[in-house]
């Protein structure tokens, strides 16, 4: 079976067709597939014949975007079995077989129904069969063959990335690449020239150019100026069939922008300026403002501006502003327009960055000539000094003069001034000023060790002119005066010890004076000297501002003396000399061997044992609590029943009380109940133990028979009696006996009561070193050798 295809309708195609037909079962991979065999008789050996050609076929063609009314002829199957008679049928199965393609089953001619697009399918697979169409059988195999849709030129090139934004350098070479475009077809590449593609310029020239082939843009002129164009619009086309005629087209933007270089001095306007500043300017202010221009934009145009020379150079400085470019020109020293009345500047603008490539545009600075006119205001008064320092005396009287200000008008016209205190404080008003001299005096009493220092302001205006005020500071410095008279740093408290020996230091003192250390710096210390020498304490100044107290004689009694009274003098340095005198307290306490301070009374004691208040608290429930126990065990015995009369074996001889109000807790003695039982017993006189009496008592003499018949309660009551008009002893509401050393005593009295009056020389310091088992007997032997002393 042959497959001939009549496609060849195109005249371009003419010459393909003819090869397609003559060559292509050879030029595109043919199948030549043959079938015929003899057939034999039954019986008959095989014979084998050279085969023959059964039917040929190839690839078919159609061509795409067929546009005719009429189905578009592709080609024809044949087989050589086919005799004419239609007994043959052609079966085409595959991609678009009965749709896309359709075949007439007895011609076997193929034709395309639809028209066709190559950019979506290129090609179809088909397959092939011729069978009888009596008995449905094959004649020949099924053969498959491919329908390759034909490229015709129906797309346009494309630019995908347009359009384009691309930058180049001012100045640049000709011939520098800018930027490279690219387009494509999608027509087929490999047929024809339906997808070779050229390039061209359209818009843009003679500045830029292009590759016909690889799209590159290139600059097309030397020395493109940014200052004179900086965007460009180039409009670049790609045609396909190599540019010829009939071809189709796209087209495509770029938009090229010229970048800065620093090709651009920078240029004054004008080389000379004019510029007035009123003398009234304050320093570092700005005065004025210049400005060189540059062409060039960004850093090429950055810039500093600088004085070169001039006679202003001292007077002015100039800055560079980076935002707008500009030289800002600021004052770095008052004007005074009677003094100068203009100066002139060179300004000097340079570029701060250089591109060497350009430097024979050169030099990349300008310098203009600035002249500065200083203009003449009215000024407020000028004060001669910057601030001035005064001094006065304290307590100096009122109106005493402090010190002078000067201010003076500082223009041509010689204004007379008039001065002023600015009252904003409490301290300006302590001092006034002459309106017309500048004179400032007190106002008021002043203490310098109240306030040692004072400031004020001072201001001066013209009277011509009151709205021009200048301002002055005045310190005024208080002098010191010898006022105040010493006295001693702090309150001091003194202790010296009941077992101190004479001569020992036991406080030193200082003293202080609110005056200036000129008028205090020295203190005198010693002992009034009014009173009579101090028998037991003395005072040494040790010349060093200090002084210290000395004991004059050896041990100290609390019980005789506890506080003793020291009445110091001090006297100061001062011219005069002032002086004070200050009392001393001197507390007389028990001391450990080594001088520490054990007590000096109860409170001292628990003080310095230092006892907080939770434990203070906690001891006296305990004494509560063992008083409620001692009461309750006294009670429990008093309810116990005991015998009216006491017989005289009874050893319970005393009678403790505890309501008695009068010895103390010292006081251990209680009645003697033999004196009340033996009233003849207490017909002597009998004398207290505890207190000598001064006046010796009258003896009373009774006679015996009274003795005998008096009864206790008459006893009693003349022994209180006798106690109450007895005036050597205190009032004690309980009876006591002192003398009564009982009866038949052979020894006599054995107290040591009585031989007070005795003098000893036996010294008893050593019973402070047996130890604290005799701390008492020392305390006790102690106390006798001190009151032996007073």
């Amino acid at each position: 079976m042959r497959i001939t295809s009549t496609s060849c309708i195109c005249p371009v195609l003419v010459c393909l067709c003819f090869v397609q037909r003559c060559y292509g079962a050879a030029h595109h991979g043919s199948i030549k597939v043959t079938r015929n065999q003899t057939k034999h008789v039954e019986g008959e050996t095989e014979v084998h014949h050279r085969p023959k050609r059964g039917w040929v076929w190839n690839q078919f063609f159609v061509l795409e975007e067929h546009m005719g009314p009429d189905p578009q002829y592709v080609g024809k199957l044949h087989s050589n079995s086919d005799k004419g008679d239609g007994s043959v049928k052609y079966i085409l199965t595959g991609e678009g077989a009965g749709t896309i393609f359709i075949i007439d089953d007895t011609t076997g001619d193929i034709h395309s129904t639809k028209s066709l697009d190559r950019e979506q399918k290129t090609h179809y697979v088909l397959h092939a069969q011729a069978i009888d169409r009596r008995t449905n059988k094959p004649l020949e195999p099924e053969s498959e063959f491919i329908i390759k849709v034909q490229d015709i030129n129906d797309n346009a090139p494309k630019f995908t990335d347009g359009p384009y934004i691309v930058t180049v350098p001012e100045m640049s070479e000709m011939g520098t690449s800018v930027l490279q475009v690219t387009a494509t077809d999608a027509d087929d590449p490999t047929y024809g020239n339906s997808a070779r593609v050229v390039y061209s310029i359209l818009q843009g020239q003679p500045y830029f150019s292009v590759d016909p082939k690889t799209g590159v843009i290139r600059t097309a002129l030397h020395n493109m100026d940014r200052e004179a164009r900086e965007h460009y619009s180039v409009v670049i086309q790609a045609k396909d069939m190599a540019g010829q005629v009939g071809g189709l087209s796209g087209s495509t933007t770029v938009n090229i922008t010229l970048t800065d270089v620093n090709d651009n001095p920078p240029r004054f306007p004008q080389k000379h300026y004019q510029l007035y500043v009123p003398e009234s300017a304050q320093v570092g202010s700005a005065v004025g403002k210049i400005k060189a221009n540059d062409a060039d934009t960004g850093s090429n145009a950055d810039m500093k501006y600088t004085i070169i020379n001039g006679d202003g150079s001292g007077v002015f400085s100039i800055s560079t502003d980076k935002e707008t470019r500009e030289g800002i020109l600021s004052l770095k020293k008052p004007l005074n327009y009677e003094k100068k009345k203009s100066y002139t500047l060179n300004i000097e603008g340079a570029n701060t960055h250089l591109d060497f490539r350009f430097s024979h545009l050169g030099p990349f600075k300008d310098v203009t000539m600035l002249k500065i006119i200083v203009g003449d205001v009215d000024e407020p008064p000028l004060f001669t000094m910057p601030s001035y320092v005064m001094e006065v005396y304290e307590n100096a009287k009122i109106g005493t003069a402090v010190g002078t200000v000067t201010a003076q008008d500082p223009d041509t016209a010689n204004s007379l001034v008039r001065y002023f205190i600015v009252h904003n404080t409490e301290e300006d008003r302590y001092f006034t000023i002459d309106a017309s001299t500048g004179t400032i005096k007190t106002a008021k009493i002043l203490d310098r060790e109240e306030t040692p220092w004072y400031n004020i302001t001072v201001a001066a205006s013209e009277i011509d002119n009151p709205g021009l005020v200048s301002h002055v500071p005045v310190g005024v410095r208080i002098l010191d005066v010898n006022d105040n008279p010493p006295e001693l740093a702090r309150e001091y408290d003194v202790v010296v010890c009941e077992n101190a020996k004479p001569g020992q230091v036991i406080q030193t003192i200082t003293a202080t004076d609110k005056d200036y250390s000129a008028n205090g710096a020295r203190f005198h210390f010693s002992l009034d000297e009014g009173l009579s020498l101090n028998p037991n304490f003395t005072l040494r100044d040790n010349e060093d501002n200090t002084a210290s107290i000395l004991t004059r004689r050896r041990r100290y009694s609390r019980t005789t003396q506890d506080i003793y009274y020291l009445p110091v003098l001090i006297s100061d340095g001062g011219v005069p000399p002032l002086s004070s005198s200050s009392t001393l307290t001197i507390r007389v306490c028990a001391c450990e061997r080594d001088g520490r301070v054990r007590t000096c009374h109860a409170e001292a004691f628990l003080s310095s044992a230092g006892l907080s208040t939770g434990a203070l608290i906690a001891i006296l429930l305990c004494v509560v609590i063992l008083l409620a126990i001692v009461v309750l065990f006294i009670t429990l015995r008093r309810s116990k029943k005991e015998p009216l009369i006491i017989s005289e074996e009874d050893v319970r001889e005393n009678v403790v009380t505890y309501d008695d109000e009068g010895g103390g807790e010292e006081d251990t003695e209680a009645f003697d109940i033999t004196a009340l039982r033996n009233p003849s017993a207490a017909e002597e006189l009998k004398y207290r133990r505890d207190v000598r009496p001064e006046v010796k008592p009258v003896p009373r003499h009774h006679p015996s028979s009274s003795l005998d018949s008096i009864d206790l309660q008459e006893f009693i009551k003349q022994r209180l009696a006798e106690a109450d008009l007895d005036p050597s002893v205190p009032p004690y509401d309980s009876l006591q006996t002192y003398a009564y050393e009982g009866h038949r005593s052979e020894a006599g009295s054995i107290s040591s009561l009585d031989s007070a009056t005795t003098h000893s020389d036996q010294d008893y310091n050593y019973l402070g070193d047996w130890g604290p088992e005799f701390r008492k007997l020392a305390e006790l032997y102690g106390e006798i050798e001190s009151e032996r002393t007073t």
